[in-house]
């Protein structure tokens, strides 16, 4: 589990195709606080940590993860959210955020707002429905509070801080971004259904 507090900005410095994909991230995680095996938050997607050095971690990537995110657009150089896993006692800044991805939303437009920046993005038709004004989303790891739903267009506010300490501040449109609903939202939709 995490919360969608991003704590590091890390790099994709190494791709390979073995079967699975296979991603060396760098970052400024101490790595010998690392397990093998843990879990991290990589643009939002819970990613397994297969292998360590002093400043990098690998991970391994099933061909179902790609097909369901935009990590199949990652390429050398990509800066990607980062967050460890949530441990009891942690501070629950944002959501609680599994790091399953359900879908990914295009942005459709970026507004600079005074110091702030508004973005616009498109749900999938399927997800859309899961996003209401004032409830929670998590974008490529970020938990963010949604201003205005419009069908499957919603709007989300950045303030500077923000943008500062993640990949938010290179927003643009036509970027594909990782969505994962409110899983709250998700519960009392199928309770609705089944109800």
């Amino acid at each position: 589990m995490f919360t969608g507090i991003v704590t590091d900005i890390g790099t994709v410095t190494e791709l390979t195709q073995e079967g699975d994909l296979r991603a060396r991230i760098a970052t400024s995680y101490d790595t010998s606080g690392i397990d093998m095996g843990a879990s991290i938050a990589s643009d939002g997607v819970c990613l397994t940590v297969v292998d360590l050095g002093p400043d990098w971690y690998d991970v391994q990537i099933s061909a179902e993860t790609v097909s369901k995110t935009n990590l199949s657009a990652w390429s050398l150089g990509k800066r990607v959210n980062l967050e460890r896993a949530l441990r009891v006692g942690d501070e629950l800044g944002g959501h609680i955020v599994s790091g399953h991805v359900d879908g990914v939303a295009e942005v459709v437009s970026v507004v600079d707002e005074g110091d702030s920046t508004r973005v616009q993005l498109r749900a999938p038709e399927d997800l859309a429905r899961f996003i209401a004004p004032k409830g929670s989303v998590a974008l490529n790891g970020t938990s963010l509070t949604v201003n205005e739903v419009q069908g499957p267009v919603f709007g989300i506010n950045f303030i500077p801080h923000t943008k500062d300490v993640t990949t938010w501040g290179d927003v643009a449109v036509g970027d594909m971004v990782n969505l994962e609903i409110d899983t709250l939202a998700r519960y009392v939709a199928r309770l609705a259904e089944v109800g």
